[in-house]
């Protein structure tokens, strides 16, 4: 599905981290692993360190933190909030939604849209596409797109697969109205019967968390985990990005008339170092374009990788001028999304902790 939009822009984007760092040499000895070939999938991976929240901290409290720094630094007003949409996987609670619950920490307006997005690794961008529909209306002019996730708390800690990778953060992105003539083009792609690829079997009505699914078993790699752990096939989701991702990115250059060279930067979901070099090379970019250090520093943390990628590898440059970006993500789904825009002259770019 092609999609293209008017007079729309991002103005600010702020990401919070978790100040929890831990070094994957921390946790080698969990895993059913030698230490010889742990340091091996380090390198091949790009594993360093990654940011984790601590006890039972949640979505809400790190979007709650990042809100009212915000407003404190007079860089958000809360009256100026027409809509409030937060995507994650992890919500505080199955019910109430978890933008609701923030709004009303935050003390928001009640003339105004709560809305949770239950998507992952593609959820930024399908948040700011959610976002650019909400500005069609006239009586809307700003919008809050929240991005958050808190999986760590859901992934086994003898996991070797995804406990290295997997990493805590939330996102802050404010997007409005542009008196300029702007156009913004994406495309969105779905494949339910894939699903299985990325899951957490238990905890939903299908089948409620229990004694039973808290039972850790081994799998034929030597993982350890329970039904209320992540599940991620690793093989099935790099093939999937390497087949579907490359002719996305094609599909939405000749939709928009743009060359792949005349885009300054490829700023995509960032699983692991190992899958995006390898996509870079399959789209034919250079890997310079396409950022692959977030995993390393600070985990996998969803579509939030996204707005750190920008935050991160961009920082004060979009402060001061605009560039052509190229933003996708792709994954629990199984859903792939990209979008090709203008971004810069931003009002804040940054990264807090907390």
């Amino acid at each position: 599905m092609n999609l293209k939009f008017h007079n729309k822009k991002i103005t600010g984007i702020l990401t919070i981290l978790p100040a929890n760092e831990i070094k994957f040499e921390d946790e080698m000895l969990n895993y059913n692993f030698t230490a010889a070939k742990s340091l091996k999938l380090k390198m091949a991976m790009g594993y360093d360190t990654h940011r984790v929240v601590e006890g039972d901290t949640c979505v809400s409290d790190l979007c709650v933190h990042g809100m009212d720094y915000l407003f404190k630094n007079n860089l958000l007003a809360k009256d100026d909030i027409d809509a409030l949409i937060l995507v994650t996987q992890s919500p505080d609670h199955i019910m109430p939604p978890t933008s609701n619950i923030i709004q009303g920490r935050l003390g928001l307006k009640h003339d105004m849209i709560c809305l949770d997005i239950n998507q992952g690794c593609a959820g930024y961008v399908l948040g700011l596409v959610q976002a650019f529909m909400l500005l069609e209306q006239e009586c809307i002019r700003k919008v809050v797109l929240l991005n958050a996730d808190v999986l760590s708390r859901k992934v086994s800690k003898r996991d070797r697969n995804s406990n290295p990778l997997i990493g805590d953060a939330a996102s802050v992105t404010v997007v409005e109205k542009d008196s300029c003539d702007s156009e913004i083009f994406g495309n969105i792609r779905m494949d339910g019967s894939r699903a299985e690829a990325l899951m957490i079997p238990a905890g939903g009505f299908r089948l409620p968390s229990s004694a039973e699914t808290a039972v850790m078993e081994e799998d034929p790699n030597g993982n350890f985990r329970s039904r209320d752990h992540l599940v991620m096939k690793g093989d099935e989701v790099f093939n999937f990005v390497q087949q579907e991702v490359p002719p996305m990115i094609e599909e939405l250059l000749q939709f928009s008339s743009c060359d792949k060279e005349d885009v300054s930067w490829y700023l995509f979901h960032q699983p692991n170092k190992f899958m995006l070099n390898k996509l870079a090379d399959k789209i034919g970019i250079q890997r310079e374009k396409m950022p692959a250090n977030v995993v390393e520093k600070f985990g996998n943390s969803s579509g939030v990788t996204i707005p750190v990628n920008i935050a991160y590898n961009l920082g004060d440059t979009l402060l001061r001028e605009h560039v052509k970006v190229c933003m996708a993500g792709f994954g629990v789904g199984l859903t792939w999304a990209s979008l090709l825009l203008d971004i810069g002259k931003l009002q804040f770019n940054q990264i807090i902790n907390f």
